[in-house]
């Protein structure tokens, strides 16, 4: 079971799903349907729901987050946002380097660190992803390229700061397939991750340091990855669009 000392995370990330006034009803669903426990919960709506979304949770027990930002403050970057309007919106997380984001539109390890330290600079907290795809799994890679994108997504972030950091090991392969990492497997990663994080930033952060599993997570087989030492919460995908199936997989959180 995740650490005592470490608050599990679940986390939806809606992706390009939910108009405002949808983002609103499904809200309303979670508020409704909520009993309190352990975990934390965040959702990250599209930008264009955001500004309803944070209406729509005010007073609530659920966080808003956001799926993307640019490093910069401000400036001539057309269809891009930057932290500070995102802070304005109400928004809490920032989700970074979402493998979507890596392998659908060329987002490097350099970009991913500069987004992590505008998001903190800003005053929220990035959840940093990282995850191999299928070819590098097959390879016998994965452990290699978690922990080289990790170095990657981190560098520049000081000591202090990451007690503000959230990781989510989501495997490339796992991701909107139906397939998942076993239990095993998720443990396997997340336990080499924590102990890159030991490495680079000392014990007391690397093992406060919350890393979630994201990758087909569902309410019937949270319990069981939810349940590994060193999975400390859950990055939800399509399951966090249904309201009952979500809440299943926060009450398997604790």
């Amino acid at each position: 079971m995740t650490s005592p000392r470490r608050k599990p995370l679940v986390a939806g990330n809606w992706k390009m799903h939910r108009t405002g006034p949808e983002a609103v009803e499904l809200i309303q669903q979670l508020r409704d349907g909520y009993t309190a426990g352990r975990a934390e919960v965040m959702v990250a709506p599209p930008f264009t729901a955001l500004e309803a979304a944070s209406r729509a949770l005010d007073g609530s027990w659920i966080a808003l987050g956001a799926q993307n930002v640019h490093w910069e403050a401000q400036g001539a970057f057309t269809g891009e946002i930057s932290a500070g309007m995102l802070k304005a919106l109400g928004c809490a997380y920032v989700i970074v380097g979402h493998s979507e984001r890596r392998h659908l539109f060329g987002e490097t390890d350099s970009w991913v660190s500069k987004k992590v330290r505008a998001v903190l600079h800003a005053g929220m907290r990035p959840v940093v992803c990282i995850g191999e795809t299928l070819a590098e799994r097959d390879g016998g890679r994965t452990l290699e390229v978690c922990a080289s994108q990790l170095n990657g997504s981190l560098a520049g972030v000081a000591v202090e700061e990451m007690t503000h950091v959230v990781l989510a090991y989501e495997p490339v392969w796992a991701i909107g397939t139906g397939r998942n990492a076993t239990p095993a497997q998720a443990q396997e990663v997340h336990a080499h991750v924590r102990e890159q994080l030991v490495r680079l930033f000392g014990r007391p952060v690397g093992e406060s340091v919350r890393i979630l599993y994201g990758g087909s997570v569902k309410a019937d087989n949270a319990v069981e990855l939810l349940g590994q030492a060193d999975v400390d919460g859950a990055l939800v995908g399509g399951a966090s669009l249904k309201a009952q199936e979500f809440l299943a997989i926060v009450a398997a959180a604790g």
